[in-house]
């Protein structure tokens, strides 16, 4: 079973917004989509940018470096879904939001 580490409040992050956490060491990129959390890796494998800064429009987020998208849902790169980045485990515990990391998660 992961193990979930509280990384913000619900109201700390409003909808259509996302921030950087860091669970365990490694740095992820937690969104709020509509009042639904999503949590991925926070690196962008183009070249390295931070998701977690990235523009968030419905439930893509754009890399603020090059304009790399990705589906927070899913990780994958719409123009090319065999590009992903990692998703996290999330879970709302009251007013904490909790995310663990896969046991894959590099």
């Amino acid at each position: 079973m992961p193990e979930f580490v509280t990384v913000a409040r619900v109201e700390e992050i409003p909808p259509g917004t996302g921030r950087t956490v860091e669970v365990q060491g490694i740095w992820i990129a937690l969104f709020n989509v509509d009042g639904s959390f999503y949590a991925v890796d926070n690196t962008c494998p183009h070249a390295g940018g931070p998701l977690g800064e990235g523009h968030l429009k419905g439930h893509i987020v754009e890399c603020p470096w090059h304009g790399w998208k990705f589906d927070v849902q899913t990780g994958a790169r719409p123009e090319n879904p065999n590009i992903t980045v990692a998703c996290c485990h999330i879970r709302i515990e009251g007013d904490h939001v909790q995310v663990a990391l896969p046991e894959n998660f590099k």
